[in-house]
Parts: C-alpha cells; sequence; structure tokens
C-alpha cells in the first residue's frame, strides 16, 4: 500500500515555494523526442531528505548496512504536497518494508528462480569459505616458515665452514707439499661433500611434507575458481532473468523493460533497484507529479560515499534509465526558468549563443557551449576542455555530449578525427585531437614515451608542509569500485608526480603540478593520499574533499611536444580559469 508522508513528517520549516537554485540535477533526454528532462535537487528536498537521515538516525537497524536512501517531494492531483521515500536495494535483507516505496515489479514474476538461485549462491558461498578456511593452509604455511628457518640456519653454518676451509686450503697450501697436501684438501672436500648432502636432505624432507598439502590446496584453490566463474554465471543469469521482468512505467503511461532501456549485455548488477527509479516509478504509476528529489548515503562508508553526503544519479544504473522515467512529466518553471543559462550536472556554464545542432549516433544534442580553439592546423587541433564536459564519449545515451562529439560533428574533414590523450570529466584545460591517422600515431608515441611536456594548476582544499618535491606512488584501479584508484605497492602501475606550492591563498595552497606518468586520477590521488600531499584537490569529492566548491579545481594549464608533421616544439597554454 502507497504511503504518502506529509512534509511536517520531515520538517518544521515552512517553505512558500520550490526553491528557484538548485544543487543539483536529475536529467535524460526523452528517448523519442530527443528533449532534455529535467527534476531539481532543490534546498527544499535536501532539508526533507535531512529530516529522513534523523528517523535513521534514531533507529540502530538502519546502521548495519550502508546504501542510498532518497525522498521525492511530489505534488497529488488536489495539488497537495506529499513525500515519497525509498532505500536502494534490500533493507535488512527485504525488499518490501511498511512505510517505504514498493520494489519495481517484475521481482515476483521470477521469485521461485531467484530464491533457487540465491540457495544455490549461498552453497557455493558457503563452500568457497570453508576452502579458503582449509586448516591444511595455515599448517602449510607453519610448515613452509619451518623449513626457510632450518634452511637459513644450514646455509648459515655452511657458509662459515666454508669460509673456514677456504682459510684452511690457503694455510696447507702454504705448509704441506705431495701427497700430504692432497689428503688433507680431499678431506676438506669431503666435509664439503657432506654439507651438499646435508642440504639435499634437508630439501627432500621439506618437499616430502610440503608436498600433500600442496596438491590438497591447489585442488581446492582449483575447485575455487570453478566455484567462482560458477557462481558469476548463475548471477548473470538471474539479473538477465530479472532485468527482462522488471516494468518501469513513466508519465506518458509507457511501460518499459529494464532489459531494453539498457544496452545488451551490459546492465550492472542492482539497475532498478536503485531509490532513484523507485521513486519516479511509483510517482507515475500511482498519477503523482515529482516536484524535487534528494538521495543520499546512510550506513557505514564506501569507496567515496560517506554518511549523510548527498549524491546525484549513479552513472551506470540509474543515468540511463532517467529520460525514459521523467518522459511526460511537465518541466517545473523552474526548470524553463535555469534552461536559458544551465548545461546539466552540478555546474551552471555560460553559454555562448549559437543554433547549432549535431547528431551524436543515437539521437540529436544541442551545442550548448562551443569549444575555446588553442591551436588548429590541418594535422591537428587543441581545445580548452571546460570542467563538466566528457573527452569522448561514454557508454550511454545520457553520456554521448563530448569535445570528440562536438568536433567529429561540427569539423568538415573530422572522419580520422581522434583524442590523442585524455582528461577527466571534472578537469579542464589542454585536449589535443589529431586529423589524421599518421599524426594521431606519432603523438601518441611521443605521449608513451613521456616526451610530452605537461603542467597542471590546482587549488588544494587546505595547506601541505613543503613547498615542493617528488610523489611516487603506484596507482591501482579497483575492478569492483571504478573509478576510484588505490595506492598499491604489488599491483600498482608506477606513477610519479613533481609539484611546486605556487601561492598561498587563505586556507588552501595553489599548487603546479608537473606529472611524469599519465595515470588516471593520478594528480588527484597523490594530492589526497596521506603518503602524497595528504590534501585532497579542492571540489574532489572522490577523493575526501568535504570544503563547498562548485567544480574540481584542477586545470591541464600547459602541453608542449614535437609537431610530428612540422618537425618544431609547439608550446599550448591555457589560462587557469579558478
Amino acid at each position: 500500500m502507497l504511503k504518502l508522508h506529509a512534509l511536517l513528517d520531515f520538517t518544521d520549516c515552512h517553505w512558500e515555494s520550490i526553491d528557484s537554485h538548485p544543487n543539483y540535477w536529475y536529467e535524460g533526454r526523452c528517448p523519442q523526442s530527443g528533449e532534455l528532462l529535467r527534476l531539481p535537487r532543490t534546498r527544499m528536498s535536501e532539508d526533507l531528505a535531512r529530516g529522513l537521515m534523523q528517523y535513521l538516525a534514531a533507529d540502530d537497524s538502519y546502521d548495519r548496512e550502508g546504501k542510498m536512501y532518497g525522498i521525492l517531494l511530489v505534488e497529488m492531483p488536489s495539488g497537495e504536497q506529499g513525500i515519497l521515500k525509498a532505500f536502494s536495494g534490500l533493507l535488512n535483507g527485504c525488499s518490501i518494508v511498511e512505510g517505504w516505496v514498493l520494489p519495481i515489479p517484475g521481482r515476483d514474476r521470477v521469485a521461485f528462480d531467484e530464491a533457487r538461485t540465491l540457495t544455490q549462491l549461498e552453497a557455493m558461498k558457503q563452500e568457497l569459505i570453508a576452502l579458503n578456511q582449509l586448516p591444511q593452509r595455515q599448517e602449510y604455511e607453519a610448515l613452509f616458515r619451518e623449513f626457510e628457518v632450518q634452511m637459513q640456519v644450514l646455509s648459515d653454518r655452511h657458509r662459515n665452514c666454508k669460509q673456514q676451509r677456504d682459510e684452511k686450503r690457503q694455510l696447507l697450501c702454504q705448509t704441506l707439499a705431495a701427497e700430504t697436501l692432497e689428503i688433507a684438501l680431499e678431506q676438506l672436500n669431503q666435509e664439503s661433500r657432506l654439507e651438499k648432502i646435508e642440504r639435499r636432505q634437508l630439501k627432500r624432507q621439506r618437499d616430502e611434507t610440503l608436498q600433500p598439502l600442496k596438491q590438497l590446496i591447489e585442488a581446492a584453490d582449483l575447485r575455487m575458481r570453478a566455484l567462482k566463474q560458477q557462481r558469476k554465471e548463475l548471477s548473470r543469469e538471474l539479473q538477465t532473468q530479472m532485468h527482462a521482468a522488471y516494468s518501469l512505467v513513466n508519465f506518458l503511461g509507457k511501460s518499459r523493460s529494464l532489459s531494453s532501456l539498457m544496452p545488451t549485455n551490459s546492465i550492472p548488477t542492482g539497475t532498478g533497484d536503485c531509490c532513484a527509479p523507485k521513486l519516479l516509478h511509483c510517482a507515475a504509476v500511482n498519477n503523482l507529479k515529482p516536484l524535487a528529489m534528494a538521495e543520499f548515503w546512510w550506513g557505514p562508508p564506501s569507496g567515496d560515499k560517506i554518511q549523510g553526503e548527498f549524491y546525484g544519479a549513479c552513472g551506470d544504473r540509474c543515468q540511463p534509465l532517467m529520460g525514459f522515467l521523467l518522459s511526460g512529466l511537465a518541466q517545473n518553471p523552474i526548470v524553463s526558468k535555469m534552461d536559458e543559462g544551465f548545461t546539466g550536472g552540478l555546474e551552471a556554464q555560460p553559454l555562448l549563443p549559437t543554433s547549432n545542432n549535431f547528431s551524436c549516433g543515437t539521437g540529436i544534442l544541442p551545442v550548448t557551449q562551443m569549444l575555446p580553439i588553442i591551436y588548429e592546423d590541418k594535422w591537428l587541433i587543441a581545445v580548452n576542455k571546460p570542467s563538466g564536459l566528457l573527452s569522448v564519449p561514454g557508454r550511454y545515451f545520457e553520456n554521448q555530449d563530448s569535445v570528440f562529439s562536438r568536433l567529429r560533428n561540427l569539423l568538415p574533414d573530422s572522419l580520422n578525427l581522434t583524442v590523442v590523450h585524455r582528461l577527466d570529466l571534472e578537469t579542464s584545460g589542454i585536449l589535443v585531437l589529431a586529423r589524421d591517422k599518421e599524426t594521431s600515431s606519432q603523438l601518441r608515441q611521443q605521449f608513451a614515451k613521456k616526451q610530452v611536456h605537461k603542467v597542471y594548476e590546482a587549488v588544494l582544499s587546505g595547506t601541505v608542509k613543503i613547498d615542493a618535491g617528488t610523489i611516487d606512488l603506484p596507482l591501482w584501479g579497483d575492478p569492483e569500485n571504478r573509478p576510484y584508484q588505490h595506492v598499491n605497492w604489488e599491483c600498482g602501475k608506477p606513477s610519479v608526480t613533481r609539484f611546486q606550492v605556487m601561492a598561498k591563498e587563505g586556507n588552501c595552497d595553489r599548487v603546479e603540478f608537473l606529472p611524469l606518468t599519465g595515470r588516471t586520477h593520478q594528480l588527484r590521488v597523490h594530492a589526497a593520499d596521506v603518503r602524497g600531499l595528504g590534501i585532497p584537490i579542492l571540489g574532489d569529492r572522490l577523493y575526501g574533499c568535504r570544503a563547498a566548491a562548485n567544480r574540481l579545481h584542477l586545470h591541464a594549464r600547459e602541453l608542449s611536444f614535437e609537431h610530428p608533421q612540422l618537425g618544431e616544439t609547439l608550446y599550448l597554454k591555457a589560462e587557469t580559469p579558478f
């Protein structure tokens, strides 16, 4: 049964109207018309969400697992306002909890298969745990270390004996001769042979003791790999069934399955179970008009997620569904008012007058901002990429707008256009594209051979203790938590950055970075990690910055390299915008 909460259940504040200055937009393009549709997260919706946080904080059961929660401010046909609340996934193992919106329908159709598969998965999990905790593993490790100690003691003793024999040989050669010397040297050689026999015997004893345990452990590891693969296939099969069964409804009254809305074979686990789709689906089914929404994390931290912090729609699971879910939703006056100066995302970008449109292969996207061109000839083009614009198109329809897409559709000779390096979505600055294959190949080689000189400018969210130095921390991308990068001394790739403090600006430092390698998020991790500068870049929420900022304060300011065709050094510079 639908539970619509009164505003007073979450806040004591009285709001005259919806806030006209959103902090974030949930947005997507209508699959049919290509129209950009938006739903704001406003200060009012955040205030209502904080009221839900107080409710969660009063009950310890909500602290057991970290997850996203959300509220949706809606208007009933009568004009009265109310609130829907939702949680992502399961809440303490349950998908249906009184007072919260129901899960998206369809799960019940595969309930039997889901129960059977979950039982199988649980059995596999327990077997994996048992195999991983085999007592023979600890026994093997203990015996292996014991033999290593014995081998080391034996090696030390043999080394000392050898040194003594060498000294005796030298002395004997000086004091004895003929047959007497030969007999004495043979005795020393016999001692050496006996030591080798002793070493071989210890190795044989070690192998005979450890080999049975090693074989058992290898068999267990082989079984674990097979179980993990089987578990992966079972999970994928179940997810495919669920995605085909899940049925989403939008504000046009149209219903679509998850599998029809997402790219084939690339639907992430948990799609359809997040707060935003559940809230919007519930509102559409019950003829409620969404006014504003807010999602936040509650419970133990996970990755970049921190309790009580607000977050936007997740890129893989929710964002690809937004265009369909918002279709048919009459745009609020606030949306129309902001259209002239807002390009989406967390930051408003000033627009230059333009009426251009271009095709990205999956629909028509407006050119909302002309790209400042720093350098251009018949072989290459360099632009000053704004923060918030992708370097290349993403996987989904919502992420097609990029530097590459705009230039590909605006330049008359763009057939062979390629991006030879990339900048993060939030990073601004110089981006170089080649206009033919030969130039692209030569430029890529220069980047690979570290022959390109790069200078970045950043503002840190605090101050550092030293004014200059070199950071050498290997970086590794966790496949389970992309795009987050970790410092990992075993698996990480070499990553080196030089830095120089340019100026002190209040409680922040302005820093110049010279990356000697080009790893993903290299400067961001080297700044944030305690083994680096220990201070996140201002606006870098992914790596721990909590200070208020309207963007990531990182800019690719300078780039110099040898022009592949002209043979001259090309120096490019884009002034730092912050």
